[in-house]
């Protein structure tokens, strides 16, 4: 058995200091000589001093009038800024005036591109709107891009603006009426009536946007906006009962995952002389026009994800 030893020397001990070490007690306590610190005093000379020399340096390096290198060189700049002005309006000037007259034929935006467009849009891209037929066919791979756009700007404002969930827990504890809009019962009332017609209006938009003017980002515009309206009538509360961030985060991946696969599919078998194997359909029904109905509609719900998001990112941080 071991022997037992007294407090005075079991504190002398290494283990002793090891176990002070890991209960993260100051080893040093006691052993070093402290001094409490005097307050910091400043010497009026000095300062005066240090105020002139700076002051003798500022006017050394800063004194144009008489400093010989910097008159030159404001002149020198002086100078060229002029010339490159004179340049600058002389060359709009130049391009301005060999710009073709409005409405010859031999105008650049009269070349085969449009033509192409206008006569035969309806017979490859079978969509009654040639717009549509242009964004969604001969341009989707742009429309592609653009949608992205979006998804990533709502991806930055999320990861800038998303407050931590512990915090907004204990916030909403305290007020849990911070975000929420008081009961006005015009505004409910009115939201009730309008919300429905909006949502249904921006599906129509979306689903009619082959066949006359509108199209996905339009119909999402719109339905974006009934969104807000609601919230902005009966709050986060009811409005998170069916549309939240993970809701948006669903959408959004699934409308672009659709869009980036199909389209890949028609970039490969759908170019000049290839056939795609998806039927155009009759032009002017409503399932017509080939891929372009899909991706109005993938489009349509990320534009009302985005704004929606947008909106309540910067209203409350989070959702």
């Amino acid at each position: 058995m071991s022997k037992k030893v007294s407090e005075e020397k079991y504190k002398k001990t290494l283990t002793y200091r090891l176990k002070q070490w890991l209960d993260g007690e100051d080893l040093f306590t006691g052993t070093v000589e402290m001094k409490p610190q005097e307050p910091y005093k400043v010497d009026q000379a000095v300062s005066e001093q240090r105020h002139e020399e700076k002051k003798r340096l500022l006017e050394q390096i800063y004194d144009i009038e008489h400093n010989p290198e910097m008159r030159i060189f404001n002149k020198i700049y002086r100078l060229f800024a002029f010339l490159f002005c004179i340049f600058l309006v002389l060359m709009l000037l130049t391009a301005v005036s060999n710009l073709p007259t409005v409405g010859s034929a031999d105008r650049p935006v009269n070349n085969e591109v449009a033509k192409r467009y206008i006569e035969n849009g309806l017979q490859e891209t079978g969509a009654v709107n040639i717009v549509t037929g242009m964004i969604l066919d001969y341009r989707a791979f742009d429309t592609l891009g653009e949608s992205h756009v979006l998804f990533v700007a709502t991806c930055t404002v999320l990861i800038l603006l998303r407050e931590d969930k512990k915090k907004k827990a204990e916030q909403n504890q305290n007020n849990d009426r911070l975000y929420e809009p008081k009961n006005d019962v015009i505004l409910q009332t009115v939201a009730k009536i309008l919300v429905p017609p909006i949502v249904i209006f921006g599906i129509y938009v979306i689903l009619c946007g082959h066949l006359g003017p509108g199209g996905g980002f339009s119909g999402g515009a719109i339905i974006g906006a009934g969104l807000i309206l609601y919230q902005n009538a009966f709050g986060f509360h009811k409005t998170e009962r069916f549309f939240t961030a993970k809701t948006y985060k669903v959408l959004s991946f699934s409308a672009l995952a659709c869009y980036a696969l199909s389209k890949c599919y028609s970039f490969y078998t759908g170019a000049n002389h290839l056939e795609s194997g998806i039927p155009l359909g009759t032009p002017g029904a409503i399932l017509s026009s080939g891929l372009i109905f899909v991706l109005n509609i993938c489009v349509g719900i990320v534009v009302a994800g985005t704004m929606y998001t947008f909106y309540v990112m910067f209203r409350k941080g989070g959702y």
